[in-house]
């Protein structure tokens, strides 16, 4: 696992009751961060993570908060401003799919997605922006997909949510630079996870064939770079989008 020192920073990520949220979460605590665990449905898991969290000395905080609401984002953020006191990077990791092909593809699919995909990333980051903006520094990393650059069969919802983050995060680091506000983009790769599992083993299969390298991602890459992204060796990085994932196509 990569090491930096992030004492002392305010770190919310949503979906962090996930595989890749809980990584991520983990990661933070390790380097010293204040971790804010936000989650919707699962209150015993997130209650879960902070119990670990602090059983290895870390900080954590668990806040439910629905990232399609704007009121309960907003409501996320002034109990974390009341408890720490600011906010230094927002990780937006919070998503779902709704697979089908399009052909058969309901409204009510597209629209959940878009509504927790995309939507959610503009509710939190407006959430947290105004703080940021106050203090002249911020880090908002956004987690896309290798999906949202190349297409999947099967998920146009989902290929147009994470795609529409990348256009999101690019024109928000260009309003935000002036303020110290760093704004990135991470795209994962097929990926161990509960969400992945439903694919089935033929899915994990053919991912790994296509593998430069032979394997598939792990939920610990993703949040190695996170960490790289907030430490100071990120300063200079704003607009960018890291595609994670050892497949060209």
């Amino acid at each position: 696992m990569l090491k930096v020192d992030l004492s002392g920073k305010v770190i919310i990520i949503t979906g962090a009751t996930g595989e890749l949220g809980k990584n991520i979460a983990f990661s933070c605590a390790r380097c010293r961060a204040k971790v804010v665990i936000n989650y919707f449905r699962n209150k015993v898991l997130a209650l879960r993570v902070v119990d670990e969290i602090k059983a290895s000395d870390g900080q954590a905080l668990a806040i439910r908060a629905d990232v399609r609401k704007c009121d309960q984002l907003k409501s996320m953020v002034d109990e974390v401003l009341r408890e720490y006191g600011r906010v230094d990077a927002l990780i937006n990791n919070a998503g779902i799919t709704r697979d089908r092909l399009l052909l058969r593809m309901g409204e009510k699919d597209w629209n959940e997605v878009l509504a927790t995909n995309l939507k959610g990333v503009y509710n939190c980051t407006k959430a947290v922006l105004s703080s940021m903006i106050k203090n002249a520094q911020g880090r908002i990393i956004n987690i896309s997909s290798s999906v949202g650059l190349k297409g999947n069969i099967g998920q146009a919802n989902y290929a147009a949510s994470k795609a529409g983050i990348i256009g999101f995060t690019r024109s928000l680091a260009k309003e935000v630079g002036r303020y110290n506000i760093k704004a990135n983009i991470i795209c994962p790769g097929f990926m161990k996870s509960k969400m992945t599992q439903e694919a089935g083993p033929k899915s994990f299969r053919i991912a790994e064939e296509k593998s430069l390298l032979g394997r598939i991602s792990l939920a610990s890459d993703v949040a190695d770079f996170v960490l790289f992204l907030l430490s100071p060796s990120g300063d200079n990085i704003t607009g960018q989008v890291f595609n994670i994932d050892s497949r060209i196509v």
